[in-house]
């Protein structure tokens, strides 16, 4: 597929040019429009949850460029045999998890498709100079990550019946949780470079911060987070297709330490949904971040830092 068409417009602060989560329009001087919009097929069973997991995961995006969702419309395909309890349930959920961040829904669009899909349209607001980027983290910064992977690897074993019920629990609190707090935490900071991590794997979006900011990233393999029982499902096998597809894209990217094992090269690349904030923040302020996190329960690791200018790869992993 070839290039789209570029399109000049001094108000467009955050568009095609970079790979950033959302795009960021100016309104005036002391106010941006983010806009995003994200949807998907079910990841759990549970039209309920779906509602919640998908409004979560499209509210993420406005989070990660420190802004603040004010408006929401629902996109949400489905079969005609569908029950129309389902539908409800699934717009439900939504709802509440939009309601939670403050925002409102307004109306929305439904089509007739094989396969029920839900996710939302979302706008935002930030100052123009309060806009975080995932491509302008600076040399020394450190990485904060804001919940644990898995999730694509636990959704999986979840189909195949082989988590239990404080596992499957486990996984849904995660998938459901706003980024809200933890955005709202890191404001309070120089955030030089933010992002989510969604479908990309840690390692993905870590190379597109990398790539973007023209710099090396250093994960410490054994200061990343992982649910539970992810090194078990992952060493079984159970593995997403995106874990492959993910491997097949950044394997001229990264370069992994002879100590890190198997089951964690392919868990850093597991597909996430509705997965937590990456930020690059100055060292300094490293402490200071992690106590107020720890303050108002959010949960934040450090997993990485910021090195020197791009050399052969964009990510090293040990």
């Amino acid at each position: 597929m070839g290039k789209l068409p570029e399109q000049h417009c001094e108000q467009l602060l955050v568009g095609f040019g970079s790979s950033d989560d959302a795009a960021v329009y100016q309104m005036n001087k002391d106010q941006a429009l983010i806009q995003t919009i994200d949807f998907f097929p079910p990841p759990v069973d549970d039209p309920y949850l779906f509602g919640q997991i998908a409004a979560a995961n499209a509210l993420s995006d406005v989070y990660a460029m420190g802004g603040r969702p004010v408006l929401a419309l629902n996109l949400l395909a489905f079969p005609s045999c569908l029950d129309p309890k389902c539908i409800q349930e699934i717009l439900r959920g939504g709802y509440e998890k939009v309601a939670e961040s403050g925002a409102v829904v307004a109306g929305g669009h439904t089509i007739e498709d094989n396969e029920p899909k839900y996710g939302l349209s979302v706008s935002g607001v930030v100052h123009p100079a309060k806009i975080w980027r995932n491509d302008t983290a600076q040399e020394d910064d450190v990485l904060i990550l804001t919940k644990p992977i898995g999730t694509g690897i636990y959704a999986l074993a979840s189909r195949g019946g082989l988590l239990n019920e404080a596992e499957e629990s486990e996984m849904l609190k995660w998938m459901t949780l706003l980024n809200r707090q933890a955005c709202e935490v890191f404001s309070q900071f120089t955030v030089h470079a933010c992002t989510d991590i969604t479908g990309f794997g840690l390692l993905g979006h870590v190379c597109e911060m990398a790539e973007g900011s023209k710099r090396v990233i250093h994960l410490y393999a054994d200061q990343i987070p992982f649910l539970p029982k992810t090194e078990e499902m992952a060493v079984m096998g159970i593995l997403p297709s995106g874990v492959y597809q993910n491997q097949e894209y950044l394997k001229s990217k990264v370069r992994f330490s002879s100590t890190v094992s198997q089951w964690k090269q392919d868990a850093l690349m597991d597909p996430q949904t509705s997965g937590g904030l990456l930020a690059a923040i100055p060292a300094e302020e490293k402490d200071e971040c992690l106590r107020m996190m720890k303050e108002r329960g959010c949960f934040a690791r450090v997993v990485g830092n910021i090195t020197g200018e791009l050399d052969t790869v964009l990510t090293e992993v040990g």
